[in-house]
């Protein structure tokens, strides 16, 4: 069996550190978030379906009044953003370098963009008056806070029906909003850990197998209290339809790093390792990386890319909606990321609850709630470390390279400057010849044995290139 990557380079990586590198939680109305929820509530209030929407109107004001309200409390102007390519990330990072990082309010930003919505519908067919799923746009609101818990965090809010809402956390030690790596940043300084980052990235933690406890503690009791919070004080709605907010995973990204202490290490092994991962992995490892298999009822697309961006280079294998990726980070960090944009891509046992109200313990999809955060922590851990496993086993010529440039590269040695070999000058290539020569093996090694064998080279300069020859050696 081949010794695992992190076994064979132990002493030269920093550490090793697993934690989720992105997660967008998207939250819904239950009542109103489809569109027979929401005509069954426009008869249960009494109001016309074709009335629908001066009273998404009054809901939209009320959504205009409580950003103007939180912008005049904490003293800002809200910024429309009118243009695509302007970054929301650079304009709040400019206001967090006047303003600091205490908690409150730190900036909102408007923005039209699309959004679900309803409109009034009369079904000459069956006679029913209902209102259907219809899609446009409308004025977002972008609320930018300091938590004192989870950093800096954003709350994406439509003004407009049905308000599905999406959330973002981060934390008050990076300026820009990045992901789950920066939570656990603020952890680590809470506890006084050191550490050193590069973007999103940790390039060095004091204490390693602290920082891996502190990542595995995100509670998801503790967000659904933050985002229920924010959500009532940006979006003032539920009291019109009654219950909370119910809150899903969207977007989830668990990454797994490994932090070598020096690029000369991490830059020839990542060479090897992203070109025979190209082309010797086949559809059925990519399966295997995120624990499934492929069947001939399969439809769903199996691929792998390769890209190469101004950062470096990434190979991406994907099946349907789920992912798993390898890139260095700054030439330094070798970080393998499984991500998927449906988390019911990936199954495992749990109570299942049939039609008939009887609970089994079966093989079933991972629930969206958040509150499958814990679940998905070990299954998505699985996949990076079983993607290891196989860049365990890939031939590592990393170590013949780094030994190349050693030999090849002039070096100072007693305040002299020695020569590198040059495998393919002539006279050098006549040396390592004569070396190969079996009396040398049998009798021993001597320079003036060697001469002979130089033949047409065995001139002045190239009796000092032994010498540098020996001193490299």
């Amino acid at each position: 069996m081949s010794q695992s990557l992190t076994d064979r380079y132990d002493n030269r990586i920093a550490g090793v550190l697993s934690c989720y590198d992105r997660v967008v939680i998207t939250g819904t109305i239950p009542v109103i978030c489809y569109a027979e929820g929401m005509t069954r509530f426009l008869k249960f209030k009494g109001i016309r379906i074709f009335d629908y929407t001066q009273f998404a109107q009054g809901l939209r004001d009320r959504v205009r009044t409580a950003a103007a309200s939180l912008a005049a409390e904490a003293g800002i102007t809200i910024e429309h953003v009118a243009k695509s390519h302007v970054r929301k990330e650079d304009i709040v990072a400019d206001v967090l370098e006047q303003r600091g990082d205490h908690p409150g309010l730190v900036h909102i930003i408007s923005a039209m963009e699309s959004c679900d919505s309803y409109r009034p519908w009369h079904d000459k067919a069956t006679g029913k008056t209902l209102v259907r799923p219809d899609s446009g746009k409308c004025l977002h609101y972008y609320f930018y806070f300091m938590d004192a818990e989870f950093g800096l965090i954003y709350l994406r809010v439509p003004t407009w029906c049905p308000f599905r809402l999406q959330f973002y956390c981060t934390c008050p030690w990076a300026l820009v909003p990045r992901d789950g790596h920066n939570w656990l940043a603020g952890k680590l300084a809470a506890e006084g850990i050191g550490y050193n980052m590069a973007d999103n990235a940790f390039t060095r933690i004091d204490d390693w197998e602290r920082a891996g406890e502190l990542a595995d503690s995100l509670s998801a009791d503790q967000l659904h209290t933050t985002l229920d919070r924010y959500a009532a004080q940006c979006c003032p709605v539920t009291e019109v339809f009654g219950p909370s907010y119910h809150w899903s995973l969207m977007q989830v990204e668990y990454a797994t790093d490994l932090a070598f202490r020096s690029l000369a290490t991490l830059g020839p092994l990542y060479q090897q390792l992203i070109r025979q991962t190209v082309l010797n992995v086949k559809a059925e490892q990519v399966a295997t990386f995120l624990g499934r298999r492929i069947t001939p009822q399969l439809a769903q697309e199996i691929g792998s890319q390769f890209a190469t961006r101004i950062e470096g280079t990434c190979v991406k294998h994907r099946f349907g909606k789920a992912s798993i990726k390898m890139y260095d980070k700054f030439g330094i960090v070798l970080r393998i990321e499984t991500t998927t944009n449906d988390v019911s891509f990936f199954k495992h046992h749990r109570k299942v609850e049939h039609r008939d109200g009887s609970p089994t313990r079966a093989l079933a999809p991972v629930k969206k709630n958040i509150y499958s955060l814990s679940d998905l922590r070990e299954i998505m851990r699985g996949c990076n470390r079983r993607f290891l496993a196989h860049l365990s086993a890939l031939d590592d010529f990393s170590d013949g390279v780094r030994a190349l440039g050693r030999l090849t590269k002039p070096r100072a040695v007693d305040g002299k400057t020695v020569k590198g070999i040059n495998f393919f000058a002539p006279g050098d290539k006549a040396l390592l010849h004569a070396l190969q020569d079996p009396k040398a093996i049998i009798a021993g090694i001597r320079r003036a044995d060697l001469l002979p064998g130089l033949g047409c080279f065995h001139q002045p300069a190239y009796r000092g290139n032994c010498a540098d020859f020996w001193t490299l050696a």
